[in-house]
């Protein structure tokens, strides 16, 4: 049995970090779902500013639709929604299979609405409107404005992925946010089968402490924070106030692990997907990841329910001088930015390739 294989039997999914249209068109994603047993699909605005930048795929559509006078923004998520509405029906058969608890793709609001709450739910209720799938996830940054949004948006019956978590408290006010969202749907006498991920970041904890600690904490503090999160994950499946809800018909919020490529040159390629082997938990990665992972990879350990020795690591990584809290938002705050940055860049990429286009078309 092999590392993937292993995986699946623990009870863990395997999506991919990645869409390109390329993918698509190619049968690449059809034969990753084959082959390497991935149930679902991520998306962020830097994957589409590399998807859409650097391959002539999308031109024609780019071509058609900036001639019909579209915004760049409006061409972007009429791009998007053409790949991941593809990607969606793709991973249809596993959603069907398993009642919806897999076979989900993700498409994010602008990143530029992170701390607007009312303008987020108006853009997640309008894609959710216009993709016309059940396994479609709208991304929402887990930020306190973001949670507000996010539970509008549960409530409202839309599908959310939540991105942008760092942290075991930035994880559970996220969580709040969903569960206060079911709540509102069953006093309101709604179906409470409306689906999430909560997304929390590993590798970047590890890239931004570099310079701070000790070898012997190199690549360990996001392993730790993601032992913390998911002992508070379990201990709030196990709560009276989810029994309750799942007693009603709900469906957890599942803990998801992102950002797991390796960062650090010096490290195990494989070294997150290893580390977080977990039931009830999904892993979203790179295909130079998956590739190592199905190559070589292997659990060697189950995450511990109770978070193993994320304690005593954290405490030693703040002796170090690591203020855990003020990281966290750091992170949050700087993966915002990052993406904002790559939605900018994405729409500046479509308005030259437009007018590109229409002058070799002239």
């Amino acid at each position: 049995m092999n590392g993937i294989q292993q995986l699946r039997q623990l009870g863990q999914s395997l999506w991919l970090d990645n869409i390109t249209r390329g993918m698509l068109d190619s049968g690449t994603l059809a034969g990753y779902i084959r082959d390497f047993s991935i149930t679902g699909l991520t998306s962020n605005p830097t994957i589409f500013e590399h998807a859409i930048g650097k391959a002539d795929f999308y031109d024609e559509a780019i071509r058609k639709k900036s001639a019909a006078g579209k915004s760049a923004e409006e061409l972007f998520f009429e791009l998007a929604l053409d790949d991941l509405t593809r990607a969606a029906d793709l991973f249809r058969p596993t959603f069907d299979t398993t009642d919806g608890t897999d076979g989900w793709a993700s498409l994010e609001v602008s990143p530029l609405l992170a701390n607007e709450a009312a303008a987020s739910f108006r853009m997640a209720s309008q894609l959710h409107a216009r993709a016309k799938r059940p396994n479609l996830f709208i991304k929402i940054p887990g930020t306190p404005e973001g949670n507000v949004a996010i539970e509008e948006s549960i409530f409202a019956g839309v599908h959310i992925n939540v991105t942008l978590l760092f942290s075991t408290e930035q994880y559970l006010a996220s969580a709040e946010a969903y569960l206060r969202g079911i709540e509102r749907r069953i006093a309101a006498g709604r179906d409470p089968r409306i689906a999430s991920v909560a997304s929390l970041f590993i590798s970047r904890w590890d890239v931004a402490s570099k310079d701070q600690l000790p070898a012997s904490l190199q690549n360990r503090l996001g392993i730790a924070v993601a032992m913390r999160t998911y002992r508070a994950y379990r201990e709030l499946l196990a709560s009276p106030r989810w029994k309750k809800l799942e007693a009603a018909g709900a469906h957890p919020q599942r803990l998801l692990w992102a950002s797991t490529g390796t960062k650090d040159p010096a490290a195990p390629d494989t070294l997150y997907v290893e580390a977080l082997a977990a039931p009830q938990t999904i892993n979203t990665m790179p295909e130079k990841t998956l590739f190592a992972y199905a190559d070589h990879g292997a659990v060697k350990k189950v995450l511990d329910a109770d978070g193993g020795d994320s304690v005593a690591v954290l405490a030693e990584c703040r002796k170090a001088g690591i203020e855990e809290a003020a990281l966290a938002l750091r992170l949050q705050r700087e993966g915002a930015d990052a993406f904002s940055k790559s939605w900018n860049a994405l729409l500046q990429q479509i308005v030259a390739k437009a007018g590109q286009l229409a002058q070799t078309a002239g």
